[in-house]
């Protein structure tokens, strides 16, 4: 259920009311906070403006978007088009949308880029592993070489010429969880802009983020990063304004065995879920970047992101030692 808050801003004032149901007038601006749920995630918008009318439309709009998402990213959804490919895929080189055909040929350069620890064929590990429609579970290692087997990303054969997936082996499947979120607040970010709003901030559980100008007064949209091991408490604070932050984290989901924790960030390439971070968060100025990102720069450590993080962007690491580090990756 979408839940709406409207609240009256007379600049420079600080303060607020519930707001009339009439357009502001000349110097006032409105904020509406909006909330739902939509791909498993719940996604807030907080949009300030002058046009009460205008702002409501744009906050419809940008839902209505992430639920087109779910219809085609979903891999719940036995219809969705990402259901299809894995269900046809590995039987015959499958056509698809361009937009989808655009988002996997991304994924496939991020998975090359960060040589193979973003991976959108890790499916068969989450499965395996207990985290898809589960909290986790310890599973053989002969299970875990038998999903490895179909893990992957060269395994996902794309043809621009004729826009088709085609899966290289049976038993290959798709997982957008690692980078759904982020493209879904992209996509609302650019639903609000057609709709002229300029001062925005979307959010997808808290863990993708993207500031759009900034509030009146404020040098942009003040966001705080988490201890990882005490939501309570902060270890950085970020003024994001025209760019995104996303985070992972073992807290996000995870579970206990044998005197160890295990948490739903895998390695692909080992099958096993990554080891030695607490939590990074990555400042680009898309989205869909800084939530891709997140997931190799967890996997493979501060020492590797040091040398491979792109150019511009930021990263925050907490690192997994006795004595507890986070800090700012120089």
């Amino acid at each position: 259920m979408k839940q709406i808050v409207l609240v009256l801003f007379l600049l420079p004032l600080a303060g607020g009311a519930i707001a009339p149901a009439r357009p502001a007038a000349a110097g006032d601006l409105l904020r509406l906070e909006t909330s739902v749920v939509a791909m498993g995630s719940a996604y807030s918008i907080a949009v300030y403006g002058d046009d009460r009318t205008r702002m409501e439309g744009a906050v419809d709009a940008a839902f209505e978007e992430v639920h087109r998402l779910d219809e085609m990213l979903s891999n719940y959804k036995p219809e969705s088009e990402l259901s299809e490919v894995n269900r046809h895929a590995s039987e015959r080189a499958f056509a698809v949308s361009p937009e989808l055909f655009g988002l996997l040929s991304s994924c496939l350069e991020y998975s090359r880029e960060s040589e193979g620890a973003f991976d959108i064929t890790v499916g068969p590990l989450m499965k395996v592993w207990g985290f898809y429609k589960g909290t986790g579970r310890l599973p053989h290692r002969a299970e875990i070489l038998g999903a490895l087997d179909r893990v992957g990303y060269r395994n996902v054969v794309l043809d621009s010429a004729n826009r088709t997936v085609r899966f290289a082996k049976a038993g290959v499947e798709l997982d957008p969880g690692g980078i759904g979120k982020g493209y879904a607040v992209d996509r609302m970010i650019d639903v609000l802009k057609q709709y002229g709003i300029r001062r925005a901030l979307v959010s997808a559980s808290g863990s993708s983020i993207y500031g759009m100008g900034a509030p009146p007064g404020e040098k942009g949209w003040r966001v705080q990063i988490r201890d990882p091991k005490d939501e309570h408490k902060t270890v950085a604070e970020v003024y994001l304004k025209d760019e995104s932050m996303s985070t992972s984290g073992n807290y996000e989901k995870f579970f206990r065995a044998e005197g160890r924790i295990y948490s739903h960030i895998m390695d692909p390439r080992t099958g096993w879920p990554a080891q030695g971070v607490l939590s990074d968060s990555v400042i680009a100025p898309r989205t869909i970047d800084s939530e891709a990102w997140t997931k190799p720069l967890f996997v493979n450590g501060r020492a590797w992101a040091a040398h491979h993080l792109p150019k511009g962007f930021r990263a925050v690491f907490c690192e997994d030692k006795p004595e507890q580090t986070c800090a700012w990756l120089q």
